[in-house]
């Protein structure tokens, strides 16, 4: 093989769907492995909501977009088929940002090896960015407290379903907010979760204050929308509120007003916004919290997988429509 394909970014999305016009297929020219460096080939691929940010054109946010012309970002999983690098070698598995293409050329910066024995799609869905959002998310910003109640929206999706586990498993009660029947009875029958509303098709004001007679401590936030006012109007004292994704508002060219600040004062609320590229160095210390919860069964994931590296282009529309089930991954 003298050639890879690889998927560059052409166009800033507007709102709306994200579709192929945004993109161009591209094949590169399989690269020289220079002392120091080694070729890995993706095998999985992972497509995240911060996606839609970093293909914006927004330089104030957390992390620089993605330059027109460049290889879409992602992070992936995969394995070294050459190596001119002292510490790794052929056959070793590598996870980090390798970005929208079948072979990435590294130095092993950025790159971590995977040790544990657990296929692709379980790597991705749990121990990679879910799992580290999760954990950073729940416990070093929400500080959740046994007996205490936490509302998660997105709560079907890799990090909410997570991070309502974690809570679950530690004497939290657990509420998720999902967009589906099937969706509500996955967290509650499989996962555990103490209740379930549907935003789509439930009163939202009544499911939440039967579902949490005793208001809401933590509030893990994935997806704005209107749960957001009624969540907020039913936190308790002290509360804290974890603003880690906003997919609601990630396509509209206006975001949606946010609640009322009266609360927080009254309230004396805490509301905090994260995300992972500030704890990246953590990320020993994630996993080290993280690992015993899985090891103990306490922690079950679905993955959905798409098929072929172009089937991200128009997969990422799948957080819109809420028709993911799980993690969502491509194979390559």
């Amino acid at each position: 093989m003298t050639t890879y394909k690889a998927i560059n970014l052409i166009a800033r999305p507007e709102g709306g769907p994200v579709g192929p016009e945004l993109f161009e297929v591209v094949q590169k020219e399989m690269p020289k492995v220079a002392q120091g460096q080694f070729l890995v080939k993706q095998n999985h691929m992972s497509l995240d909501p911060a996606m839609f940010g970093w293909m914006s054109a927004d330089t104030e946010s957390y992390i620089p977009p993605v330059e027109l012309g460049d290889v879409m970002r992602s992070s992936g999983i995969g394995e070294i088929v050459e190596s001119n690098h002292p510490d790794f070698k052929v056959g070793d598995r590598v996870m980090g940002m390798m970005g929208w293409q079948e072979y990435f050329l590294s130095n092993g910066a950025g790159l971590n090896k995977v040790t544990a024995p657990l296929p692709d799609e379980a790597i991705l869905s749990v121990f990679a960015l879910p799992g580290l959002t999760a954990t950073q998310g729940l416990f070093n910003v929400g500080k959740p407290q046994k007996g205490e109640t936490i509302v998660v929206s997105g709560a079907a999706g890799s990090v909410g379903s997570i991070v309502g586990q974690l809570a679950k498993a530690d004497g939290l009660r657990v509420i998720g907010v999902v967009g589906s029947d099937e969706k509500a009875d996955w967290i509650v029958n499989e996962l555990g979760f103490d209740g379930a509303v549907n935003y789509k098709t439930d009163d939202i004001a009544a499911k939440l204050a039967e579902l949490t007679p005793n208001g809401v401590d933590v509030y893990f936030e994935n997806t704005g929308g209107p749960i957001q006012h009624h969540v907020f109007a039913r936190m308790n004292a002290h509360g804290r509120i974890v603003v880690c994704g906003m997919i609601a508002d990630y396509p509209k060219a206006v975001p949606d007003l946010g609640p009322n600040w009266i609360q927080v004062i009254k309230k004396r609320l805490i509301i905090q916004g994260f995300t992972m590229p500030d704890h990246f160095g953590d990320v020993p210390a994630l996993l080290e919290k993280l690992t015993p919860y899985v090891m103990k069964g306490q922690i079950k994931h679905r993955a959905h997988v798409l098929n072929g590296l172009e089937s991200a282009m128009t997969g990422l529309n799948l957080f819109f429509t809420g028709k993911n089930k799980g993690k969502l991954i491509v194979k390559l």
